[in-house]
């Protein structure tokens, strides 16, 4: 789907339909999955080349910060959080001095909230240049509000965890807080290290395209790029504490997780110690020798009998006493 918008006032505009004079003239074409035909009109009209999926899937540096014929090539990656899980995606960006061409291979509500809030901006999309440095400007503030929504998750679960006590509701509630807990720890995982790397490259970006479009980028964004490069670094750090806080829960959960299996452990290993001395006794009275004088007795079962319980009793006070159970 290819969509174009043109800027007045600093205000973008949607260009419905537009023809190839039109399209020429526009800021910013923005392309979701692109047919052949939308990318060979864009080619033909822009004389840009449109990257592929697989190009702007590619990790290399050389290949996400590129610059040829005049334009800059960037590729970015993102995560989308309207999905039950985190799904990570890439954008990909081609940056002139007449307009900015994003290329698309996923939804991505990041971009439909970008366009309806900037739609009546006055100042922040003059070019293609204000266009992309409001475009990171916003990824990265909607990745702080998502890392604060993380926070708020760690801080529930550090409670739901740590407040286990006798009182939790039983083992098997306990056992499926802990499972709920680590599949929660896993997703939250996934959103941090999404974060991470679509922070990593933002701060590649911002330092390239001042420097690759030096000549002709428009003075006011410079200050706008160094606030971003200082956004990016708290950010970092946040995202570095969340981390820690992360594995320090993982740790923990697995911990308790031990504890709950050790526990069972020891019921059955107390189960067999103390189940030794009553086999022993019972094996030895089942031997069936003539000459064992206890058969004779008036009182040889329930002596036999008492044996078995009291040295089984014995056994549990002794583990009893040294604090085992």
């Amino acid at each position: 789907m290819l969509t174009a918008f043109a800027t007045s006032d600093g205000r973008l505009h949607p260009v419905d339909d537009p023809d190839d004079e039109t399209l020429h003239r526009v800021a910013w074409i923005n392309l979701l999955r692109p047919n052949a035909e939308e990318v060979e009109r864009v080619q033909r009209v822009t004389g840009l080349a449109v990257p592929t999926e697989a190009q702007i899937s590619e990790i290399e540096s050389s290949s996400r910060l590129a610059k040829r014929d005049g334009a800059i090539y960037l590729s970015l990656p993102l995560v989308n959080m309207t999905e039950p899980e985190p799904r990570g995606y890439v954008a990909g960006f081609v940056l002139t001095r007449e307009r900015l061409l994003t290329v698309r291979f996923a939804e991505s509500p990041l971009f439909t909230r970008f366009i309806e809030r900037h739609a009546t901006d006055m100042t922040a999309c003059a070019t293609g240049a204000h266009i992309l440095v409001t475009t990171l400007e916003a990824i990265v503030d909607r990745q702080a509000d998502v890392l604060e929504q993380v926070r708020t998750e760690l801080d529930l679960l550090s409670r739901s965890v740590f407040g286990l006590g006798p009182d939790s509701g039983g083992r098997k509630r306990e056992d499926a807080m802990l499972r709920t807990t680590l599949a929660a720890l896993g997703r939250i995982g996934d959103v941090i290290s999404y974060i991470r790397e679509t922070q990593v490259v933002v701060a590649r970006i911002a330092p390239y395209v001042e420097t690759a479009a030096a000549d002709w980028l428009p003075p006011d964004l410079h200050p706008r790029l160094a606030t971003l490069r200082a956004d990016i670094a708290s950010v970092s750090d946040f995202d570095t504490h969340l981390n820690d806080k992360l594995q320090f829960l993982l740790d923990a959960t697995l911990g308790f997780i031990n504890i709950a299996q050790n526990n069972v452990m020891k019921v059955l290993t107390v189960a067999s110690v103390v189940g030794i001395p009553p086999v022993l006794i019972a094996g030895i009275y089942g031997m069936n020798f003539k000459n064992m004088p206890e058969y004779d007795w008036a009182w040889g079962y329930p002596y036999g009998l008492a044996a078995i319980l009291g040295t089984g009793l014995v056994t549990l006070l002794i583990f009893w006493w040294r604090g085992w159970i």
